[in-house]
């Protein structure tokens, strides 16, 4: 469907609104300004949301269905959210009598005027979007930054002018059925995750390739050559493909020489910035940063802006970040590490030694490579296991050098146990590889619980 009228098209409208997050919640804001008549429907009891906020909406005619879904055949419009997956049954008989099932995401694609900049990767997402972001800041360009990192992408849509940047960090959630695909997409570092909401790796990466399968020839992509499944990413799109590596330097539009960022267009190479003036902490994270700098340079934003931004960008909570420093240990808060391959690059992050936070409920996780790299390594000196998932990954550890710990049941407990481990010069890690939710409400809880007890030390 084209750009048009958004009053003419969901004014008076029946419209059910799958799953009441943040971005749904939105969604209904979106869909009230513009006339339609809104059921949700989640599948969580009333309890979980707020009072205030129900009856606020319910004010304004929305009504409210909460448990399993019913029959949805009585509805002009569907609109999934990220939680709800695109093949169940309800939504399938929408479909097969003609109802339009639709996102948020592929309405703002379909309406965004100005440049869109789509992101996605198991890992380095959030961190690559706000860099490139603050990058178009820092250059002085009307810069737009939302999606899975928090911020409904609907809740800016009116703001948008023809100059204006989009930048959106897409999940597979958002992007598996995606109408639409961004002008210039980013494909990061692709492996395997929310293993508890797909089917299969392969089902996983499939989601993801909305992100280039429907871009024309004048779209562009951007993809991290040392992942076969980024690569495939990569061959969906019908526009122009540039490569980025931290290991490969042949055939790289940006990618790491020694100890320098480097930049190759036009068949000229240059160096963009030296590593030790990059505030990223991580070399993984150099990745994300060879990403930013060609997307940012694909933007047109002069040089000054992205060396200064690479100088002063300290990186997003919960992704590695320094809490603080108590009797010369360093403690990180990586809680937003889900999946074994974030853990393993935050484990080699850093050359010094390493208490390990490790554990927390299941997302179908396989950890043979993260147990490999754990036993091999000489930095890891302890680890702290918490969760349902520890056992499981407790039993493949071969490394009878590394001091366990078990039966924290606090974070509290667990902050003082590393504490007491730990001696100066060595390092904390809060990297779970695991989901939260056996413990804490999200990985957000465990990273601020972590926090205030690394403050209270």
């Amino acid at each position: 469907m084209a750009k048009g009228d958004l009053q003419a098209e969901f004014g008076g409208k029946k419209i059910a609104i799958l799953g009441f997050g943040v971005e749904s919640q939105e969604t209904v804001e979106f869909m009230l300004k513009h006339g339609a008549a809104i059921t949700v429907f989640d599948e969580k009891a009333e309890s979980a949301f707020d009072v205030s906020q129900l009856r606020h909406l319910r004010e304004q005619g929305v009504a409210f269905n909460f448990g399993e879904f019913p029959s949805l055949t009585t509805f002009d419009i569907i609109v999934r959210s990220p939680g709800v997956k695109p093949g169940i049954q309800v939504l399938h008989e929408a479909g097969d009598i003609g109802i339009t099932i639709t996102t948020a995401t592929s309405i703002f694609f379909r309406e965004a005027p100005g440049i869109t900049v789509g992101i996605t990767g198991t890992k380095g997402k959030g961190t690559t979007s706000a860099l490139l972001y603050q990058m178009l800041r820092t250059a002085n360009k009307d810069a737009y930054i939302g999606g899975n990192i928090g911020v409904p992408a609907l809740s800016f849509l009116h703001k948008l002018k023809n100059d204006s940047v989009s930048i959106l960090e897409l999940s597979s959630f958002q992007l598996s059925d995606a109408e639409r695909s961004p002008h210039i997409a980013v494909a990061l570092m692709v492996t395997q995750d929310h293993l508890d909401y797909h089917a299969s790796t392969d089902e996983y990466v499939m989601a993801k390739m909305s992100i280039t399968r429907h871009q024309i020839e004048n779209d562009i992509t951007i993809f991290n050559a040392e992942y076969p499944a980024s690569v495939a990413i990569a061959e969906r799109s019908h526009g122009k493909k540039y490569a980025v590596s931290i290991k490969e330097k042949k055939g790289m539009s940006c990618y790491i020489d020694g100890e320098a960022v480097m930049l190759a267009m036009d068949g000229k190479a240059t160096q963009v910035a030296k590593i030790s003036e990059i505030l990223l902490p991580g070399r993984h994270n150099l990745e994300n940063v060879c990403a930013a700098v060609l997307a940012a340079t694909m933007l047109k934003v002069d040089r000054e802006a992205i060396i200064y931004t690479l100088k002063s960008f300290r990186g997003l909570e919960h992704r590695l970040e320094l809490v603080g420093e108590t009797n010369g240990i360093k403690y990180y808060n990586d809680s937003i590490s889900t999946t074994p391959d974030s853990t393993i690059a935050a484990i080699r992050a850093f050359t010094s030694p390493e208490i390990l936070i490790l554990g927390g409920s299941s997302k179908g996780s396989d950890f043979t490579e993260l147990v490999k790299v754990i036993s091999d390594a000489r930095n890891v000196k302890a680890i702290i296991g918490i969760g349902d998932e520890w056992q499981l990954i407790k039993k493949e550890l071969s490394n009878d050098a590394i001091t366990i710990v078990e039966d924290q049941k606090t974070m509290g407990a667990v902050v003082k146990k590393a504490a007491e481990i730990a001696k100066p010069g060595d390092i904390v890690i809060l990297s779970p590889a695991c989901a939260s939710f056996d413990m804490f409400k999200d990985y957000k809880d465990r990273g601020n619980q972590f926090k205030r007890a690394v403050n209270s030390l």
